[in-house]
């Protein structure tokens, strides 16, 4: 299995490290000619949703990989990249893959000086650390969407169709 990482701006060489260690083949998504690479799994990490939407449009990978997204390529997005995928931005009039029929709140669980962890349950597994790093919280979820993990009675991570996505940081903890 192979994982494309987008690596523009942010968290994206711990995203890179998280899949090596689930046995993935790695490599970077920097260009457009990246893109020729197979990737069984594109992985968008934390960083600035802002900054890297703008990235993505500048180096012309944004429609290419929205292109994919929406047609199945499997998904799996941290903090700012939930924000690239979330149909609707409470408190940002940007809109950027808009592929994730959810709506969220950028840095809803705090600034930079107020991160933390804790430990909770992700798709039925217990025990889990999650690191919330300026985090979006999900302020509302489809029907159709499964929520993975919550916090103080608030959705944290979510699977719908090819996606998932989490608010927290899972290649932060153990």
């Amino acid at each position: 299995m192979t994982a494309g990482v987008l690596a523009v701006q942010g968290a994206f060489a711990e995203m890179e490290a998280y899949w090596r260690a689930k046995g993935f083949d790695v490599f970077e998504i920097r260009q457009l000619a990246d893109l020729g690479r197979n990737m069984d799994l594109l992985a968008l990490p934390g960083g600035e949703s802002t900054v890297q939407g703008k990235l993505l449009k500048d180096l012309g990978l944004f429609e290419p990989l929205k292109e994919r997204i929406a047609g199945g390529l499997p998904v799996f997005a941290v903090c700012a990249g939930m924000i690239l995928l979330a149909e609707k931005i409470e408190n940002d009039p940007s809109v950027w893959f808009g592929v994730l029929p959810v709506t969220v709140r950028r840095n809803a669980y705090g600034r930079q000086l107020g991160s933390f962890k804790t430990v909770g349950e992700f798709d039925g597994k217990d025990g889990v650390t999650m690191t919330f790093i300026r985090a979006p919280a999900i302020t509302a979820v489809p029907p159709d969407a499964e929520i993975l993990s919550v916090f103080d009675g608030a959705p944290t991570a979510v699977r719908w169709k090819n996606i998932v996505a989490c608010a927290w940081h899972p290649e932060l903890g153990e």
